[in-house]
């Protein structure tokens, strides 16, 4: 199997006024994406609000994705839940729709030990015949899976073939690195970590950056892993206030909001999830006219 390397992209679901998937703009942002170099599309993650959409819904994204995708880059289905039999479910829903991968939370709120951890993702792989990405966000799910952990899973589950890393612990990224099997992907969760973990030795990032600048953050990964950091610097640093001005509010609340200024998806959000408050929305709007991107 092809590891898992470069600028992938978290992508957001954008809705209709009606609250409906907007498949028609989801079409576009797909081809947006391929044009400009992107590595791979995950499909209902945060980023995409998978959390507030029933199984039906996620269905039609992730299939919407595929076709569109047209076996250009692969697909990574955001399956995950605090219910092991439920994140079976879903991953098996994304296998018949023809996803290439799975990306799979930790088990939020619950909060199970290493043992149940394990547990949960060797279920997983038993019942799904498709690589698995861990995927650790301790800020939202309240539990960090350590390097010693994710070590551990990746030695008992093969089928667990890399891990998104959002802790933010450079320190626990860079055990991961230097404990990880060969072909593992260690894949940066934070765009503002992309440099820094590649330089360790990482292999990308699933960024939410990418849905603005696909074509700048391939090219910054791409610059990464040919060893030209001179250039991977440069990019990184041109667009740090754009990764964090996306973080200003709740993930995906700015990049949405950036799309929609952009001209790519209409401004809707899913409850909990509303508009950005208009202090904070003219701040990203300064940001993304400094950048010419609207």
């Amino acid at each position: 199997m092809t590891k898992f390397t470069g600028s992938i992209t978290a992508l957001v679901t954008p809705f209709l006024p009606t609250g409906e998937v907007d498949t028609e703009a989801l079409k576009e942002l797909v081809e947006f994406q391929i044009k400009n170099g992107i590595s791979g599309i995950v499909p209902c993650g945060s980023t995409g609000e998978a959390a507030t959409m029933d199984e039906e819904e996620k269905k039609l994204v992730i299939e919407t994705v595929i076709k569109a995708v047209r076996k250009r880059v692969p697909v990574i289905a955001g399956a995950g839940s605090n219910d092991t039999a439920k994140a079976i479910k879903s991953s098996q829903i994304a296998k018949q729709a023809g996803a290439d991968a799975l990306l799979h939370v930790t088990p939020y709120y619950n909060k199970p030990t290493a043992k149940g951890l394990v547990a949960h993702f060797k279920a997983i792989a038993n019942s799904v015949d498709l690589p698995i990405i861990l995927y650790n966000v301790p800020g939202r799910t309240g539990l960090n899976a350590t390097a010693e952990v994710t070590l551990r899973i990746a030695r008992e589950v093969p089928q667990v073939v890399g891990v998104k890393e959002a802790s933010g612990n450079i320190n626990q990224i860079m055990d991961i690195i230097k404990g990880a099997p060969k072909d593992f992907s260690v894949l940066s969760g934070d765009d503002a970590m992309t440099f820094p973990v590649m330089a360790l030795g990482g292999d990308g990032i699933i960024s939410v950056v990418s849905n603005e600048i696909p074509k700048q953050m391939s090219a910054l990964a791409k610059a990464a892993l040919e060893g030209n950091w001179e250039k991977a610097r440069k990019l990184h640093f041109e667009w740090l206030d754009l990764m964090n001005i996306n973080f200003i509010e709740t993930n995906p609340q700015p990049v949405k909001t950036a799309l929609a200024l952009m001209g790519r998806i209409k401004e809707v959000f899913r409850l909990p999830l509303v508009s950005m408050e208009e202090k904070n929305k003219e701040k990203l709007r300064e940001v993304l006219t400094s950048h010419k991107l609207i």
